[in-house]
């Protein structure tokens, strides 16, 4: 009897560590993590191949802004509210002044999480390297001298790099918490340059 309790119990957690990671794998909006990256990766697409696939500038700006522009919507107000749990928007109070509202999903009783590891590594990845990628676009058309270009690659990098930020707010915190962080690390840094023997020695 003790043997077959032994089993049993092996099995049990054999089966909940299956299905934590299944979990953790899932991917539990497939359409919201394919429109994350659709627009985004089309643009990117659609501004390397826009020379070879047509002769008009103004079809392939027209069309590259609205891949960005349907990917700055769907990234700010669906995918990352699916996918990670985070929102920013702007509102404007009825003193007129313009505010800033970050919010982060709470974690349900449970402290499960509705978002899977999957998705978040998808949201972020996607977050980060496209700006970086723009960021690139736009030192190649300034140092080839791609002067219309120009105009596209610095929406790309505005676009993108404003939901970037939106949510790494949405992710840290504040702007004190993003200044107390950065301060917090230079700091860190500076002692330890100092505490390594023969880099820096007062005079």
């Amino acid at each position: 009897d003790s043997i077959e309790d032994i089993e049993d119990v092996s099995l049990f957690d054999a089966d909940s560590d299956v299905s934590r990671r299944l979990k953790k794998t899932k991917i539990r909006h497939p359409v919201a993590s394919f429109f994350h990256l659709f627009f985004r990766v089309s643009a990117i697409v659609v501004y390397l191949l826009c020379e070879l696939l047509t002769s008009s500038f103004i079809a392939c700006m027209v069309t590259i802004i609205l891949l960005l522009s349907c990917d700055f919507w769907a990234v700010k107000n669906i995918t990352g509210r699916l996918m990670v749990g985070l929102r920013w928007w702007n509102q404007v109070d009825d003193d007129g002044k313009s505010h800033w509202v970050f919010e982060a999903r709470k974690v349900s009783a449970q402290g499960g999480k509705t978002s899977s590891e999957a998705e978040s590594r998808i949201f972020w990845l996607g977050l980060i390297t496209c700006p970086m990628i723009w960021v690139i676009f736009a030192f190649s058309a300034l140092f080839s001298f791609k002067v219309k270009w120009l105009a596209v690659v610095v929406m790309g990098v505005v676009l993108q790099g404003a939901n970037l930020y939106g949510y790494v707010r949405c992710k840290v915190g504040s702007r004190k918490n993003l200044t107390s962080m950065a301060t917090s690390y230079l700091g860190k840094q500076f002692l330890r340059q100092v505490r390594i023997p023969g880099v820096w020695k007062p005079s």
